[in-house]
């Protein structure tokens, strides 16, 4: 299927993941919205990236509705359509159950989880019309559990089941629902700086490839959740 010039936004673009998608989509020839908490922080992530027509930078905090559904109204004015969304922004804390703070917990689920669920909420009439696809990022947290992730697995887990559930609803719109579950990702997440000692584990470059692959791919086909992880951890 052909994607230039195909509209795309991606929350939490600023740095790893979804800036690694973004240039992909871009190398693909589309237009591409990327929005951060910090408005300095997400033009200078769009300044790194060569194309000063195709590239758009927005302040937005998906906790907040107002704030997604301005990002979209942006979008449209600008490109006159949303064709994609990728529900990426995301959070982490990890400690024991009984460590835990109530404000790293309340951070995540409205971040990873309820930030889902507005960029969704803000963006479902676009992707309507223009017949598109909404995807999120979940991680493979959200099916495997450990020591010291009850938080960051919940709202992983509630992704998955949310994205799902999703998908179920608006296919019968044509528009397309996929989670993507990565494993570890060689991203600033968590307060990793990446560095030679990464290169075992999946680059940001990779989900973009995977995030093309499912736009190119026959509309009648959906792969609603893919699985992806590090071909050899032992080389880390």
């Amino acid at each position: 299927m052909d994607i230039k010039n195909k509209v795309a936004y991606i929350t939490g673009g600023s740095k790893g993941i979804g800036l690694g998608v973004a240039k992909s989509l871009i190398d693909e020839g589309m237009k591409v919205a990327i929005s951060g908490r910090t408005m300095k922080t997400v033009e200078e992530a769009a300044a790194s990236i060569e194309s000063d027509e195709n590239i758009l930078a927005l302040q937005s905090d998906v906790t907040k509705l107002g704030d997604e559904q301005n990002a979209i109204a942006n979008i449209s004015k600008k490109w006159g359509k949303v064709d994609v969304v990728l529900a990426n922004a995301g959070v982490g804390h990890f400690a024991p159950v009984d460590e835990m703070k109530p404000e790293q917990w309340h951070q995540m689920i409205d971040t990873n989880l309820t930030g889902a669920f507005n960029t969704l909420q803000a963006s479902i009439e676009a992707l309507k019309n223009s017949k598109g696809y909404y995807m999120t990022l979940a991680s493979l947290a959200g099916t495997n559990f450990f020591a010291t992730g009850a938080g960051y697995n919940a709202t992983k887990f509630g992704v998955v089941g949310f994205t799902q559930a999703a998908m179920l609803d608006l296919r019968k719109y044509d528009v397309k629902v996929t989670t993507i579950m990565p494993g570890s990702v060689a991203t600033h997440f968590n307060g990793n700086v990446p560095d030679d000692s990464d290169t075992w584990k999946i680059q940001p470059e990779d989900i973009g490839k995977i995030v093309v692959g499912l736009l190119k791919m026959h509309p009648r086909t959906l792969p609603s959740k893919i699985e992806v992880r590090p071909t050899r951890p032992d080389l880390k």
